[in-house]
């Protein structure tokens, strides 16, 4: 069987935030240009730019976009126009503006964020005579309910116009990218809200944010005499508990996979991204992102920049403790990363990283943002619940690449990913083959068993290679340690499924290795199956709660498989008991006889089922389920 072993997380500081300094002249940094501050022609009532009361008014000019050319040299700049509403600034100023971005030669790409409204044939004509690559962004909060939230000044609906300007570039064969608000006015209806935003021929690419702003108990000071309809509407919407709009990590992240389930299921993943799915699934994959919340390159490499000269870290922080210099004040870069490395708010972010080294999840979520962690944590002391439903995602991610047909497996409380490296096996699909026909070919294996009783080809303590065995074998009994044979025996005879991998658990007493800890490897044939599997040993691991030794915790593991001769990862289930938080591993091997027996037990009498037992009984909340 394969050699297994758990990849030790490494050290937070390469993986989760990169200084600038530490990246050469080709990682690109991200500038947004405030074009006129805070200035917008519509009111959203969770709008975060105005409750920074940035200066409006003034605008970016193409002397600050050609400061930036020499603030960062040869390094690639991602421009975003933003606000407020950055066509506020009029047609002239922004050819101008994009005819500067144009002869920038490291300005590589361009987006505009805009609500939508003031866009016509003539905008349309202006992009394409200036800077015909420019990407489009519009604002769309799904529906016409869950737009609910965007309003004019004078409390009405802005949802038909956005309609207007999306038909509109789909005339003109122009695409777009929709940023997507989750608010309460869209959970519980992900897949009405996707199919929604996928009719829209245009649409190419959803970006979901999270409306997480339960710290926001004011509402903002109107700046006329009188009251706008919009404003009152804000008050009333806001409570000393938060405002409506606001939603939990927990909501969010639930929203999240039922969107992703629908995204999979209706085939719009064929011409739609939808983040941040696609960013999770890359991380899931092995493969790089260049979204910010699942790489190194965090706060230190986004920049805003304000019609007023300021120029600071990424929009998301709250201002004015973003603020890192004037930019007029930035000769290069080394000006630049001594701001940031003076500036207490991204000190603050990077120590809140910090826990992101011991955490299993790590190299998959990246750390998430910065500015949100920093603001649960200021707020309530802890940023836990953020990482909870990171941690969420990823699971349910991993589900749904695994068996997407089944999506509500991705809902399951006991399953959770784990990255296990290396864990390889020289040929897989041989390996599914064989198993399923006795009349295969098999040849002798090397046995050997070390004084510890692990069994593998050389009989020593601690990982290493063992044969591939399956149950037509007929060294396959002699090949199973005695610790483990009950539960593998129990699963492959009356489960009728393929274990892969498994270990009776071995203490290693005066070898100097680290112990090692009781799994059974199940290696689904199907996406079916893997669903039919996680969602049986879901139930059996609900059977056995609250009869395991108390030293003991039981797991359910999502992880891959590697077949080494094709490079393919085939996704697994492992089923893993290891020492219980404050326990021995004295403790742990004196009760383990005792978890094999019950989960044994529990396995025998699980039947199989179409869902997981969560919905019945939830798991206990344990520190390493996080």
């Amino acid at each position: 069987m394969p050699r297994t072993l758990t990849n030790p997380t490494t050290i937070a500081g390469t993986q989760v935030w990169r200084p600038l300094e530490d990246t050469d002249q080709t990682a690109a940094v991200s500038v947004v240009l405030k074009l006129r501050g805070e200035t917008c022609d519509i009111d959203c009532l969770y709008c975060f730019e105005k409750r920074k009361l940035a200066p409006g008014g003034a605008q970016i000019t193409p002397q600050h976009i050609r400061r930036l050319g020499h603030i960062f040299g040869q390094r690639p700049l991602a421009i975003e126009l933003h606000g407020g509403e950055p066509l506020t600034v009029g047609k002239q100023a922004m050819a101008d503006l994009l005819d500067e971005l144009a002869a920038q030669t490291t300005v590589h790409r361009v987006h505009l964020q805009t609500n939508g409204l003031r866009l016509d044939g003539e905008w349309l004509d202006l992009f394409d005579a200036h800077y015909p690559t420019l990407h489009i962004g519009i604002s769309l909060d799904g529906d016409e309910q869950g737009n609910s939230w965007r309003v004019g000044y004078d409390g009405t609906a802005i949802y038909p116009h956005i309609v207007k300007a999306l038909n509109l570039l789909a005339e003109r064969k122009r695409t777009c990218g929709i940023v997507t608000v989750v608010t309460p006015a869209v959970l519980g209806r992900a897949a009405e809200v996707i199919d929604h935003i996928a009719a829209f021929d245009a649409v190419r690419a959803v970006h979901l944010l999270p409306a997480f702003d339960t710290t926001v108990t004011r509402p903002l000071k109107s700046t006329g005499r009188r009251t706008s309809p919009s404003r009152r509407l804000q008050a009333e919407a806001i409570s000393v508990d938060g405002p409506a709009w606001a939603i939990t990590p927990a909501q969010y992240a639930e929203f999240i996979l039922d969107a992703t389930a629908r995204w999979i299921g209706a085939g719009h993943f064929r011409r739609i991204k939808l983040d941040p799915a696609v960013a999770t699934i890359r991380r899931l994959k092995g493969l790089d992102t260049s979204h910010c919340h699942f790489s190194a390159h965090k706060c230190s490499h986004v920049f805003t920049a304000y019609p007023d000269g300021r120029f600071g870290s990424c929009d998301e922080l709250p201002w004015p403790q973003a603020h890192l210099l004037p930019l007029t004040a930035a000769r290069g870069e080394t000006d630049i990363t001594d701001a940031q490395h003076a500036n207490r708010l991204l000190t603050s972010g990077r120590h809140l990283m910090t826990k992101c080294a011991s955490c299993p999840y790590q190299a998959i979520c990246g750390g998430g943002c910065t500015a949100t962690r920093w603001r649960m944590a200021k707020a309530t002391g802890s940023d836990d619940a953020y990482c909870d439903h990171r941690a969420r995602l990823i699971d349910g991610m991993a589900h749904l690449l695994a068996a997407p047909d089944h999506p509500s497996g991705a809902h399951c409380l006991r399953a959770h990913w784990r990255a296990t490296t290396p864990n390889v096996m020289d040929n897989v699909h041989a390996f599914l083959a064989r198993w399923d026909d006795p009349t295969a070919l098999r040849a002798p294996v090397r046995l050997r068993r070390s004084k510890h009783g692990n069994i593998n080809a050389v009989g020593l303590p601690g990982p290493h290679p063992a044969d591939d065995l399956d149950p037509h074998h007929p060294q396959w009994r002699n090949g199973i340690e005695d610790g483990v044979w009950p539960l593998v025996d129990t699963i492959t005879s009356s489960w009728k499924a393929v274990t892969y991998d498994s270990c009776q658990g071995h203490a290693h007493a005066g070898t100097g290795l680290a112990p090692s800890t009781f799994r059974v490897g199940l290696l689904p044939r199907t996406r079916t199956e893997y669903a039919a599997l996680a969602a049986r040993l879901c139930h059996a691991l609900a059977a056995a709660d609250g009869y395991l030794p108390s030293a003991i915790t039981a797991h359910l593991v999502r992880t891959e498989l590697t077949s080494a001769c094709t490079g393919r990862r085939h996704p697994v289930l492992n089923l893993t008991l290891t020492p219980a938080p404050g326990s021995t591993w004295a403790e742990y091997f004196t009760g383990l006889d005792q978890a094999v027996r019950t989960l044994t037990h529990v396995a025998r009498h699980s039947p199989a089922v179409t869902g997981c037992a969560c919905a019945l009984r939830p798991p206990r909340p344990t520190r390493e389920a996080r």
